[in-house]
C-alpha cells in the first residue's frame, strides 16, 4: 500500500512538473510576441514621427535645416535604439548606448559647421570628448 501511494504521488507530481515547464515555455513565447508587437510598433511610431519633424525642418533653411534634420534623425535613431534594447540582451543596450552617443555627436558637430577656425575645432573638439568619439 505504501509503495504504490508513493508511486501515486510521484506520478502527479511530475505531471505538475510537465504542466509548470509547458505553462512556462508558453509564458515565454506569449512574452516574446508581446516584446515583438510593441517593438514593431515604437518603431513604425518612430517613422511617423522621424517623417512628421523632417516636414517641420523643411521651411528653414541654411545650417538651421541641417541641425534640425540632424536633431530628428538622432531622435528617430534613439528611439529605435531605446526599443532593440528593450527587445534584446545586455549587449543591445550597449550598442544602443553608442548608437545614441553617436547621433547625439554628429548633431554637436552639425552645430559646429556654423562657427569657424579656431572656434570650429574647439567645437568639434569638445563634442568628440563629451560624446567619446575618437
Amino acid at each position: 500500500m505504501t509503495i504504490r501511494l508513493i508511486l501515486t504521488q510521484a506520478l502527479c507530481a511530475g505531471a505538475f512538473c510537465l504542466f509548470a515547464i509547458g505553462g512556462a515555455q508558453a509564458a515565454d513565447t506569449m512574452m516574446k510576441q508581446d516584446t515583438d508587437a510593441q517593438y514593431k510598433a515604437t518603431v513604425k511610431q518612430a517613422d511617423a514621427d522621424y517623417k512628421a519633424a523632417q516636414e517641420a525642418c523643411k521651411p528653414k533653411t541654411g545650417n538651421d535645416k541641417d541641425v534640425c534634420m540632424k536633431e530628428a534623425k538622432a531622435a528617430h535613431t534613439k528611439t529605435v535604439a531605446d526599443a532593440k534594447a528593450a527587445r534584446k540582451s545586455k549587449k543591445a543596450t550597449a550598442t544602443a548606448r553608442e548608437d545614441k552617443l553617436e547621433a547625439d555627436y554628429k548633431v554637436a558637430k552639425e552645430k559646429c559647421d556654423a562657427m569657424s577656425g579656431d572656434a570650429k575645432d574647439q567645437c568639434i573638439k569638445q563634442a568628440k570628448a563629451k560624446y567619446h568619439q575618437t
